[in-house]
């Protein structure tokens, strides 16, 4: 049973994914903010443990570690979705768990910097990213992943 929730919880996240994707790309076009290569440079530290310099532009392990967090993030909020965490509150606490995820990894890494050493702007813009990322998953994972036969009850509606 939770197989199948994580499984269909990364479906979700990449519907999640391909959500903020697309509204990251509509914000670049009003703020003409360039595209972000932190993704790949953390995966390039994680794999190798060599940090890449802040130059580079490594797309395909860009593409990887932004499609590939938000599925495990997704396997998460769909095994959520099968224990009866389900719904706008569980997906609120979703966006601070994805948000947590590529803090710890960009910064353990010593690839990204704190968010409050960021720009408002930019603050602003990755909160609102991870929060479309989180409610579109949410939605995705509550419809595709039924409630566990003991959690018919929805514990956060």
């Amino acid at each position: 049973m939770l197989g199948r929730a994580a499984l269909r919880g990364a479906l979700a996240g990449l519907a999640g994914t391909a959500a903020m994707t697309l509204a990251e790309e509509l914000e670049q076009q009003v703020t003409h903010r360039p595209d972000s290569y932190v993704p790949g440079r953390t995966l390039t530290a994680l794999t190798t443990g060599r940090r890449l310099p802040e130059r580079a532009r490594p797309p395909v392990r860009n593409h990887l570690m932004h499609w590939g967090t938000g599925a495990l993030v997704g396997a998460l909020r769909g095994v959520w979705s099968a224990a009866g965490l389900r719904g706008w509150r569980a997906s609120a606490w979703h966006t601070s768990v994805r948000l947590a995820t590529d803090q710890t990894l960009e910064n353990a890494t010593g690839v990204g910097s704190p968010p409050w050493t960021w720009s408002r702007q930019d603050q602003v813009v990755d909160l609102a990213g991870k929060a479309i990322y989180s409610f579109v998953t949410g939605a995705v994972a509550d419809r595709l992943v039924p409630p566990a036969p003991d959690r018919r009850g929805d514990l956060w509606r």
